[in-house]
């Protein structure tokens, strides 16, 4: 059984290696309780990940004296956390979907619609503005960076490039909404 004060010492000096090999010792009966209890795999990884959490803040702010191993402590700790969870689920009503719900699911599809509908609209406008306003936007590179990979000059022309590409971006996509409207 290892003390309070070698853990918290363990946490500080390397924190990742400790979480682990503590993981790798408590999670596999964590799931199997779980999993025993009306619960699923990834019901398991949440609760542990709490109880880790709560664990971790206990050991290191030296709130937390243990009788037992950690592994103990952790699934202590996650049996209450999952019977919590079970009592919440049964306590929440099962509800049906109302056409308030319908809306929102027709909303949501919309929505999604769009966005599929704007990724379209940065395909047809080529590929030297569709690689600019990924480069800028996406993968967030310096206008430097893009001026060099598209043989600018100087970065203003790269700046004025990216502005228009935007400019018909965003005037394709208008045309779109007002066409869906309409």
């Amino acid at each position: 059984m290892e003390t309070t004060a070698a853990l918290r010492q363990a946490l500080l000096a390397d924190r990742e290696q400790t979480l682990t090999g503590i993981y790798q010792r408590t999670f596999p009966m964590v799931r199997r309780y779980v999993q025993q209890h009306g619960g699923s795999a990834q019901d398991a990884k949440d609760v542990f990940h709490d109880a880790l959490v709560i664990f971790y803040e206990k050991v290191v702010g030296e709130t937390l004296v243990l009788s037992a191993s950690a592994s103990t402590y952790l699934v202590g700790v996650c049996r209450n956390l999952w019977r919590q969870e079970l009592s919440r689920r049964t306590r929440q009503p099962a509800i049906s979907l109302t056409d308030e719900h319908t809306e929102v699911a027709e909303e949501a599809e919309l929505a999604e619609q769009a966005t599929l509908s704007v990724l379209e609209q940065v395909e047809r406008l080529g590929e030297r503005c569709k690689d600019i306003l990924l480069a800028f936007y996406y993968f967030q590179q310096p206008l430097e960076q893009i001026a060099a990979t598209h043989q600018y000059r100087t970065v203003r022309s790269a700046t004025v490039q990216k502005f228009k590409c935007l400019e018909r971006l965003r005037n394709s996509v208008r045309a779109l909404v007002s066409a869906a409207t309409a």
